[in-house]
């Protein structure tokens, strides 16, 4: 989950939120991690408590739970698989010294991540991404130091524009549409989970504490990206590129120019293969969550290989018909996903909420009071953001 998890929201909405509004929206960035958190850990408490995963807990509760989170998921599954496969083609055309549109360097990597995972080699990608993501890390808190050292770029007289406004509530939501990840991961977590199982020994403890561990990693780096937006673009006067190839550039700069020159083509390729990796893992995850819940409406436990294949080749399509749609807009794009991840949330943390809700009455899950009031203020603050962004939209 932290793999797919340190990509776009990290990358693009954190630095942008660091770039615009300096250190402002820290403490939003750290609510909406923390209000978040219960309902991502439904997916390892459901899954370890009952054996099955969160669509098996949706289908439960009535087919049209989960006919709810299935329409959800189909639409999420292509939106987020688009700008992510947009997102690592802008990447990748950074490392081309010849002007490439970006639908052709999509389509090339949208084929390498179906070559992938129709030919079963996802397991050794999963460990090298893992290396490139504690690489990546230790990229990202070497360039946040540095840039701490040499100070901020502002003037000292430099006035940061306030994001406390109503024309700023469109920027919020995307700051916390894929802030840590999309909600809907958590049920392909859960389906992770119980293919884990079925390998080795998982305990509820050891599945938490490594749950736990990769949630406050994400939570930590959201910080320390926004950092860099604020330390090194904020006040500067450089906007933010739109295009896919201007953006990826400027990321790129970003670190070249706090850790040294040197670091430029290395931090490229990591960013590449961060964002590849996250690509491959969305592919695989939301592809896996839509087939498993087409079968249990069918009265299915089972998810056949060929119908896994079937729906991956579907969303592969419809992500690439969305890319050529969107061309080289990879911002427009990337907001547009993170705003309809935003919007899901709320849906998906009371699904995940019920679920728990269900699990406690019977004492099949045992949580901390804290747990449960951060539950229910996570549910009154995102469907109050809802609200309020409906009203905005559409109104205001």
């Amino acid at each position: 989950m932290a793999t797919a998890a340190v990509g776009g929201s990290h990358l693009v909405a954190s630095t942008q939120a660091g770039a615009q509004y300096g250190w402002q929206l820290a403490l939003l960035v750290l609510l909406v991690n923390i209000f978040k958190y219960p309902f991502f850990r439904a997916a390892v408490s459901y899954t370890l408590s009952t054996g099955e995963t969160l669509q098996h807990g949706y289908m439960q509760l009535g087919k049209p739970y989960l006919l709810l989170a299935l329409g959800l998921n189909a639409v999420a599954s292509v939106v987020n698989a688009a700008a992510l496969l947009m997102f690592a083609a802008s990447l990748l055309s950074y490392f081309i010294p010849m002007a490439v549109p970006i639908p052709v360097m999509a389509g090339i990597i949208l084929a390498i991540i179906l070559f992938i995972l129709l030919a079963g080699h996802y397991q050794a990608l999963d460990t090298v991404s893992k290396i490139i993501m504690v690489v990546l890390v230790i990229a990202t808190v070497t360039a946040a130091i540095a840039a701490w050292q040499n100070g901020p770029v502002a003037d000292e007289h430099f006035v940061s524009p306030s994001p406390w406004t109503l024309a700023a509530i469109g920027f919020l939501v995307v700051t916390m549409g894929w802030m840590p990840a999309p909600i809907e991961i958590s049920g392909i977590t859960s389906l992770w989970l119980k293919r884990q199982r079925q390998e080795k020994s998982v305990t509820m403890r050891s599945a938490l504490f490594d749950f736990n561990l990769g949630y406050i990693t994400t939570l930590l780096l959201a910080l320390v990206f926004l950092a860099l937006g604020a330390l090194v673009l904020h006040g500067s006067g450089e906007k933010l590129a739109t295009g896919g190839i201007g953006f990826s550039k400027q990321l790129v700069d970003l670190y070249a120019h706090t850790i040294g020159e040197w670091a430029r083509g290395l931090i490229a390729i990591i960013a590449f293969l961060c964002i590849f990796g996250s690509a491959l893992t969305v592919y695989d995850g939301y592809s896996r969550a839509v087939a498993e819940a087409v079968m249990l409406l069918r009265g299915k436990s089972d998810t056949p290989g060929s119908v896994f294949m079937v729906t991956l080749c579907a969303v592969a399509a419809v992500s690439f018909i969305i890319v050529l749609f969107f061309k080289s807009a990879l911002l427009a794009m990337l907001g547009f996903a993170m705003t309809l991840a935003f919007t899901t949330t709320p849906i998906f943390a009371w699904l995940n909420h019920k679920l728990v809700n269900r699990l406690k009455q019977t004492n099949q899950i045992h949580s901390g009071k804290w747990l449960t009031v951060v539950s229910y203020l996570g549910l009154l603050y995102l469907f109050g953001f809802l609200f309020l962004f409906i009203i905005w939209k559409w109104f205001l």
